[in-house]
């Protein structure tokens, strides 16, 4: 890479590496190319790439100025009326545009090639490279598609609107547009994750039941991306927790009574404006019956949660990918930083993470796409808590480490680095904790013995490659048969199935090198806890080519395989 010299009068600036810009972001990633490839999204490939060229070039530059301008928040006009609107940079604009245009937030919906679910999965993943918080809103209007289907006779008006594929960022009724976007408003102060502590209450404004109008009056904790043109919402009726349609704006043209009462001030997330609402006698459309609020948005939230892995996958692929690139242009100790063994070792294993959490939250894409087969479907209820769990957490320490290898320079503002790790713990506490997580897959393998027996098939087809996975499932299943102790342990039982998954998806499904090199570092009985501590056998410098951006290399022939007993 080009490393420009700079004269000045005390100095001269050298060993500095150009910015990883102006580059395709799908073209330069030769590992999502391959697990797109893998899992059947192929046919998108030239969508993807016009799709990463935008990203990694004016987009890159709009994702810093939607988190340098942060949105505004307006309670009044310079008249004195009440507005509730939040003010954007026109970057976040930008941002939302190309996405919706492209199909973010449509693509599953409207085709019927399959397939299309992996390659929607792809842009989430490339969208996150520009800006991860601007995603809020994309994953919602794409998440909220089912929910919403339950109700036919809103769905009739409100669908063909969210899947048009324009973006229409306008303050003004949703019924004026051709396209519209969709939050979600369920957290109260009160409840948290239990939304069924909420408070909030609704009664009809005529007549109750599916479809009708009902009247919502309370708060919510938290509402993400405030000025979409409707919000699904959870509220009591007469005590039975139902969900809602709540849109911005009424039928006969005035302001609903949603009042933004601040904006979040979060540590990361800064694009995206997060907030504090109270409903004063809010229209909204009862989307089901009665009570079932509940098994309604589950199925926006699933797909949420889903989009979390996919979005963690992305901190952590850009992470590895920025700390790559770094070192590749910069000397240390007498000779190139990305040559020296103890460096080629963490960045070889942040970039195994990296691919191994892609690596399965494209697997649930794949599965996305075949729901039809009852093995697949079960698999997505079980599964995606298990990566939603692993993947945002490690997210953390990964994006702190790769900010690491990069020095004091990836520590400041104008480093992607920096952003990267203020973000990385969002997706871990939005869409259900990590104990929540836990507790919910609990549930399913307790209540649905099909969700448990599909994951343990999914998990039986790297059976008889590895003497360390096969060890890591048969203790897996032994925990799980320790019913008396089992939520006491479900964090430790959550991490054996994550890596027992990642492992299987990598041995079944992936370039056998990189599977092997997975089992050794992640499965071997001595296990460390930081990056950095790959196996001495594992060719790290392959890896590492692997993983940079742009990079064509020859795969190794491993030598070091496991034999299976």
């Amino acid at each position: 890479m080009a490393q420009p010299v700079f004269h000045y009068d005390t100095h001269s600036v050298f060993n500095q590496p150009a910015p990883l810009a102006n580059y395709n972001a799908f073209e330069a990633d030769t590992i999502l190319q391959y697990w797109i490839n893998q899992f059947g999204g192929k046919h998108g490939t030239e969508r993807l790439t016009k799709f990463g060229h935008h990203i990694g070039h004016e987009l890159q530059e709009a994702g810093f100025l939607a988190n340098r301008h942060a949105p505004q928040f307006e309670t009044h006009n310079r008249f004195g009326h009440r507005v509730d609107e939040v003010i954007y940079h026109p970057a976040y604009h930008q941002l939302m545009s190309h996405a919706i245009s492209q199909g973010h937030c449509s693509l599953p919906w409207t085709s019927e090639q399959v397939g299309e679910h992996v390659v929607r999965g792809a842009m989430a993943y490339l969208h996150t490279h520009a800006d991860p918080g601007s995603g809020c809103p994309l994953t919602m209007t794409f998440a909220a598609v089912p929910a919403i289907s339950v109700q036919p006779d809103v769905a009739k008006r409100w669908l063909p609107k969210i899947l048009s594929g324009i973006y229409d960022g306008s303050n003004r009724p949703w019924y004026e547009k051709e396209g519209v976007t969709i939050g979600m408003a369920m957290t109260e102060k009160q409840g948290g994750s239990d939304v069924r502590a909420n408070t909030t209450r609704a009664v009809p404004v005529k007549h109750a039941g599916p479809g009708q109008l009902y009247s919502l009056t309370g708060h919510k904790w938290f509402c993400s991306a405030p000025m979409c043109d409707g919000f699904l919402v959870l509220a009591q009726c007469d005590d039975r927790l139902s969900c809602f349609l709540v849109p911005r704006w009424r039928e006969d043209g005035t302001k609903n009574p949603i009042h933004i009462q601040r904006l979040k001030d979060k540590l990361g997330n800064k694009s995206n404006a997060s907030s504090e609402i109270e409903f004063r006698e809010a229209h909204g459309w009862l989307l089901g019956e009665e009570g079932k609020g509940i098994n309604t948005i589950i199925q926006m939230v699933a797909l949420t949660r889903y989009d979390c892995m996919l979005g963690s996958s992305a901190l952590m692929a850009q992470a590895a990918k920025e700390a790559i690139w770094h070192t590749a242009g910069r000397a240390a100790f007498g000779k190139p930083l990305h040559e020296q063994p103890l460096m080629i070792n963490v960045l070889a294993d942040l970039a195994l993470e990296a691919e191994a959490a892609l690596a399965i939250s494209l697997r649930i894409s794949r599965a996305l796409d075949n729901l039809n087969d009852p093995q697949e479907a079960a698999l997505v209820r079980s599964a995606t808590a298990i990566g939603k769990y692993w993947i945002c957490k490690q997210a953390v320490q990964h994006t702190y480490e790769a900010m690491e290898c990069i020095g004091g320079v990836g520590y400041v503002e104008d480093n992607v680095t920096s952003r990267l790790y203020r973000e990385a713990p969002v997706n871990a506490i939005w869409e259900g904790s990590g104990n929540v997580q836990c507790l919910d897959l609990l549930r399913v393998l307790k209540r649905e013995p099909d969700t448990l027996s599909a994951l343990l098939a999914e998990l039986g087809k790297a059976r008889g490659h590895y003497t360390d996975y096969d060890q890591a499932l048969e203790t897996a299943i032994a925990d799980m048969a320790d019913t008396d102790n089992l939520e006491v342990h479900a964090r430790r039982l959550m991490e054996q199935l994550a890596l027992c998954w990642q492992a299987a998806t990598l041995i079944v499904y992936g370039e056998p090198w990189i599977a092997d090199a997975f089992v050794s570092a992640r499965l071997s009985q001595q296990k460390f806890h930081h990056y950095g501590t790959l196996p001495s056998h594992i060719d790290a410098k392959a890896i590492v080519m692997r993983a940079m951006p742009g990079s064509h290399f020859s795969k190794p022939d491993p030598s070091h395989k496991q034999e299976t007993k």
